[in-house]
């Protein structure tokens, strides 16, 4: 999907999107970047500090190009994620950044709810769960960072929709969706990319 240089600009330009908050110089994104990443993707960005999530917010379909996506999803996981509060600007040299570029979320087919785990790779696959009034997702990397098994990951993701964890095994409110994610991070604040899924 993108190579390490590549993913390595996104997460740069995350970085930038955020630092850019704080200065009176615009934000403007290279012509390079903007031609590199200009295929219509999903995308989420993730804040650590200290190792604990500091803000996590992105787009799981593909709405908008890709470098927007990481610009728009960076400024609001730094500013706009309800469960913390604004990043402060010296809080710039204590975050990690990382980034995950998403494929298109596939609904999982299965004729029985049972089936819904076998479906599942932990450590491959995030999931999306959807009902008529609510939705939750996790990404790949936080069932392998909890060390759960696939059952265990759906009744999570049923938790961040607002459902209760034996909701899934329910065809008539829920459908159950699955994608995967290439993650690029930051290994401490502002230092060296690596490849983290």
């Amino acid at each position: 999907m993108l190579s390490l240089e590549q993913g390595a600009g996104l997460v740069k330009l995350a970085r930038k999107a955020i630092e850019s908050r704080f200065s009176i110089i615009k934000l403007k994104v290279d012509k390079d970047i903007k031609e590199m990443f200009s295929d219509v993707m999903g995308c989420f960005v993730t804040l650590h500090k200290e190792g604990l999530l500091r803000g996590c917010i992105g787009y799981p379909e593909p709405i908008m190009p890709l470098y927007e996506g990481i610009v728009s999803a960076a400024e609001n996981a730094a500013f706009k994620d309800p469960r913390f509060p604004p990043l402060e600007k010296k809080e710039l040299d204590e975050i990690n950044v990382e980034i995950s570029v998403l494929t298109k979320p596939k609904r999982i087919d299965v004729r029985n709810p049972e089936d819904y785990p076998k479906q599942i790779v932990v450590g491959r696959d995030g999931l999306i769960v959807r009902s008529t009034f609510s939705s939750g997702l996790l990404l790949p990397q936080v069932a392998t960072e909890y060390r759960w098994n696939a059952l265990t990951f759906l009744r999570q993701t049923c938790v961040k929709a607002n459902l209760k964890p034996e909701d899934w095994r329910d065809f008539d409110l829920v459908r159950v969706y699955k994608f995967q994610s290439h993650v690029y991070g930051e290994t401490s604040p502002k230092g060296e990319v690596i490849q983290i899924m």
